[in-house]
């Protein structure tokens, strides 16, 4: 089984992460009652940043009560709303989610899409595609979603040609065509950011990269376009649990004009208002 040890690893990471999350909370749990606050997990960049932005400047005057968990792992957030931990969570896309929900037997769905974060390549070594050097090494996320995406975004800059048809569970045995003979280094997605000085380029998702200092609108060597693009994040719960009248509020406040400025001016093309 593909990268089983560093899976394993982050699985146990998020199972002693979920215990915090489920510490956290009283003895209802977030999403069942919905008198007490909406406890929502999420990537610290940038769902965090504009959740806080609607919790400090929104939210009391919409009736909100708001508690935002940071989560830095792409499996806590899900577990953690599919236990009742937490109410909802905002750090994902549709494919993932899809794949997510298939592998473990959770109900997640999505209430509203928020924002893109386009994917890039960026490099120490070199300012464009053309100067990676033959057999270069380049990262990319481990998870299957991630991964495709990743594949993708180099197939459509013409780096690597992909197998006809394929969809989001490419990986490197997909490739048809790789003129410069590169090899891929898979990582877990948060890690290909911190890679980028033992290797000639490393696809970075748009929150790892922000929060790493690189400013994806200007730093990324390619950049994902936002035209029909599939990969927004949007705010998501545990089926059922559309109609909490917090989650409405909430999906309300995100997809307002305050935060689609907020977005725009703090993010200045690194993220993308999808609404």
């Amino acid at each position: 089984m593909r990268n089983t040890a560093k899976i394993t690893t982050a699985v146990l990471a998020a199972g002693a992460l979920t215990l915090g999350l489920s510490a956290c909370g009283s003895d209802k749990d977030s999403a069942s009652d919905t008198s007490g606050p909406l406890i929502v997990a999420a990537s610290p960049t940038p769902h965090a940043e504009i959740l806080n932005f609607v919790k400090k400047n929104l939210a009391k005057k919409a009736g909100l009560d708001l508690e935002v968990k940071e989560v830095t792992d792409y499996v806590t957030p899900n577990t953690a709303t599919e236990d009742g931990s937490v109410g909802a969570n905002y750090f994902q896309n549709q494919p993932y989610l899809d794949d997510f929900n298939k592998k473990n037997g959770t109900h997640i769905v999505p209430v509203v899409t928020v924002h893109l974060e386009p994917l890039g390549l960026y490099s120490h070594k070199v300012k464009k595609a053309d100067d990676l050097k033959s057999g270069a090494t380049v990262a990319i996320p481990n998870d299957t979603v991630n991964e495709a995406r990743a594949l993708k975004l180099l197939d459509a800059n013409g780096i690597i040609t992909l197998k006809s048809g394929v969809g989001n569970e490419a990986t490197p045995a997909d490739i048809t065509k790789n003129p410069k003979k590169l090899k891929f280094k898979e990582l877990e997605a948060a890690q290909t950011p911190r890679s980028l000085d033992d290797v000639d380029a490393a696809v970075v998702n748009g929150n790892y990269a922000i929060s790493s200092g690189l400013k994806p609108a200007k730093d990324a060597v390619v950049l994902e376009s936002a035209k029909n693009n599939p990969y927004g994040n949007f705010l998501a719960v545990k089926k059922g649990n559309e109609k909490d009248p917090r989650v409405k509020k909430l999906a309300k406040l995100l997809t307002s004009p305050e935060v689609k400025k907020f977005i725009e001016d703090k993010y200045a093309g690194s993220v993308t208002p999808s609404f």
